[in-house]
């Protein structure tokens, strides 16, 4: 008995007090650094670095309230020194051949894949630092006719079809007739005034339309 009643508590037992651990928790949060940008985003932020400083580096230098689609396209051809997309020419004896035997000198180029993902972002960067939509001209008529001919040409040099992804449209369901919960009106009418002599009949046929709306459901849903 003095045992369990006269020595010291257990800090760890159920009734033991515990010093509160939230001041440390709210400042952890606090303190803790933002989430880095993702990958889509710095990607974006250096390709916009890139055309800012193509800009600058163009003779005579352009300002980006200057540029059009022209100089947009001018700036693609200029990436194509960079590209690693084997591009073959039209005499080459692989053209057309996606897995060539042997190596050829056509030129590496970005494929088009690239450009359009390119052009996406860049669309973006330029609203994002100012830009107006109406004037952007990464969204020009031009750079779109450019890129759609990059892509046909692409695909006839290299015997690999872009095919375009075909949207799914959503199903809609179409659920004709009423659905009943129970016995129609109609129906109830019927079995109230046949109830003398035909009441068990207008019963049944309540019964008979709530089941075939149900069908109706059933089917349509599935």
């Amino acid at each position: 008995m003095d045992s369990a009643s006269g020595g010291p508590s257990d800090p760890n037992s159920v009734g033991g007090e515990a010093p509160p651990a939230t001041g440390s928790t709210t400042t952890a949060s606090a303190s803790s650094p933002p989430a880095p940008p993702s990958r889509y985003e710095s990607q974006k932020r250096r390709d916009w670095n890139t055309f800012l400083q193509y800009l600058k580096n163009h003779k005579p230098p352009l300002t980006l309230a200057r540029c059009s689609g022209a100089h947009v396209i001018e700036f693609l051809k200029y990436l194509d020194q960079f590209g690693k997309t084997k591009v073959h020419n039209s005499g080459c004896p692989f053209f057309g051949h996606p897995n060539p035997p042997a190596p050829c000198a056509c030129p590496l180029k970005q494929a088009w894949g690239s450009l359009d993902a390119l052009i996406g972002r860049l669309r973006a960067a330029y609203e994002e630092n100012g830009g107006r939509p109406e004037s952007n001209p990464f969204g020009a008529r031009a750079v779109r006719i450019y890129l759609r001919e990059v892509r046909e040409g692409q695909a006839k040099a290299r015997g690999i079809p872009y095919e375009k992804k075909k949207r799914k449209r959503p199903s809609t369901v179409t659920i004709a007739g009423n659905v009943s919960v129970g016995p129609s009106s109609t129906a109830q009418e019927g079995g109230d005034a046949g109830a003398g002599a035909g009441g068990s009949d207008g019963g049944q046929s309540g019964q008979t339309t709530t089941s075939a709306a149900a069908v109706t459901t059933t089917t349509a849903a599935v």
